[in-house]
């Protein structure tokens, strides 16, 4: 045990100078951390093959093993290890399908958050198995940042969600290819706004004398409307999962607030999903939207946004930010939200719409750059949307 800060040699000589007698408040004594288990293992996963390590927290023994990814493999050997055996691995493109089977064989198993790895600065040497046996050093002694493992419902409605967040970028992709081709042959189109039903009539209409040309053209706008159609299916897709399924009550909650429809509530809802291990004030630097800071004695500077967590829902954050700079009138669709909600989570969305679009205001009257006010505007948006996630009605 240690008692106070100094070891149990210094207690056998006696009280420090200038001590009177041994402190005595409850915060002052701290036990010796409790071990729980005894084997720490490491895994560096690959697509095509798992190295393991173990570390024997009581002898000191290392055990390695290559194997390949099938999970009964490494369930055999993992329980072929002495003692309670705990497992980690780096969250990776490899996914969450071996831990849940781990988890449900009854083995312990943590996913290693891959930015929260410690690690020398001299360190240059890089293998799989440094890599294996880092994991279990940083698991015995305690230091795994652990990230949340979703259920295989949630991780297939997050890669829907996902999905459709690629199908926005390449169809941005697809029409900046189109408007460029006829942009370079001096064509512009000057009927009102684009991307509409009119401006895809007008497009149809295009007609080139040189062949390749009219090839390429014709390419780029079947593609474009391709991806439209895409766009449009994965849209009823979500919309038909946020109507009826797990995430429904979040998702209506949401609504409540501006700039918060079905697409961005759904995003949010499963990207971060239990919404119960967060707070209203750390929900903000679990997204990656508190900012950075580099202080040292009496200087204190901070700078950019941390950037850190999930950016798919902060990027929703941002976007969604932005509607509350315009003057606060419901309209009707918002209403119809507000409608589907129970009135407490109404009442809690009225008080956040107008509290939002004030601090737009004031930061306007100080004439703070746009970008930088809309990113502490979805800080305080995600506090917003964590208070209606957790909301019991």
């Amino acid at each position: 045990t240690v008692w106070g800060g100094w070891g149990l040699a210094t207690c056998e000589r006696g009280l420090p100078s200038g001590m009177r007698s041994w402190p005595v408040e409850p915060q002052m004594w701290m036990e010796a951390p409790v071990k729980r288990h005894r084997t720490s293992v490491g895994l560096d996963v690959h697509a095509r093959s798992v190295v393991g390590c173990a570390l024997d927290g009581e002898t000191g023994e290392v055990f390695e093993r290559r194997l390949t990814p099938d999970y009964r493999e490494m369930l055999d050997w993992l329980r072929s290890l002495p003692g309670r055996v705990v497992v980690t691995y780096e969250a990776g493109p490899t996914g969450f399908g071996l831990a849940r089977f781990l988890i449900a064989a009854g083995m312990a198993c943590l996913v290693a958050a891959p930015s929260k790895l410690q690690r020398a600065s001299g360190d240059r040497v890089k293998t799989d198995a440094r890599d294996a046996a880092h994991l279990a050093r940083l698991l015995h002694l305690g230091q795994i940042v652990e990230v949340a493992i979703p259920s295989a419902g949630q991780e297939a409605a997050r890669d829907l969600v996902r999905a459709r967040e690629d199908c926005r970028g390449d169809l941005m992709s697809a029409r900046h290819r189109v408007s460029k081709l006829l942009l370079r042959q001096g064509v512009v189109y000057s009927g009102g706004r684009t991307w509409t039903g009119k401006h895809q009539v007008w497009l149809r209409t295009q007609r080139f004398d040189a062949m390749p040309l009219q090839l390429a053209f014709d390419t780029a706008l079947d593609t474009m409307l391709a991806t439209v159609d895409r766009r449009n299916r994965l849209d009823e897709a979500i919309a038909e999962l946020a109507a009826d399924s797990a995430y429904t009550p979040v998702v209506t909650r949401l609504g409540c607030l501006r700039g918060v429809s079905t697409l961005t509530a759904f995003g949010l809802a499963v990207e971060i999903g239990d919404w119960d291990r967060l707070t209203g004030r750390s929900i903000g630097a679990y997204l990656g939207l508190v900012p950075t800071e580099y202080s040292s004695g009496n200087s204190r500077s901070q700078g950019s946004i941390t950037k850190t967590g999930n950016g798919h829902a902060r990027r929703l954050l941002i976007e969604a930010a932005w509607h509350h700079r315009q003057p606060y009138r419901p309209g009707v669709d918002l209403r119809r939200r507000w409608d589907a909600a129970s009135p407490a989570a109404r009442a809690r969305g009225q008080v956040a719409n107008r509290r939002l679009h004030h601090r737009w205001e004031v930061f306007d009257a100080r004439k703070k750059r746009p970008v930088v006010a809309n990113t502490a505007i979805a800080r305080e948006l995600a506090g917003w949307c964590w208070s209606l996630a957790v909301l019991d009605t």
